[in-house]
């Protein structure tokens, strides 16, 4: 899942480079929401094993 983060964030760079604004806009967004909800991801992982270990 973070391999999809990295892959928008470098079109996202290589786009906005190229002078392709909406693309480069639709992709750094769209690698916001993933970062976002990967951090969710690990906050409830973490939780989940802190209440497995207790």
């Amino acid at each position: 899942m973070l391999y999809y983060g990295l892959v928008f964030l470098v079109v996202a760079i290589i786009a906005g480079v190229l002078g392709f604004g909406g693309i480069a806009g639709t992709s750094a967004g769209i690698a916001q929401i993933l970062f976002f909800l990967f951090l969710v991801f690990l906050v409830i992982s973490l939780v989940a094993g802190l209440v497995r270990r207790g």
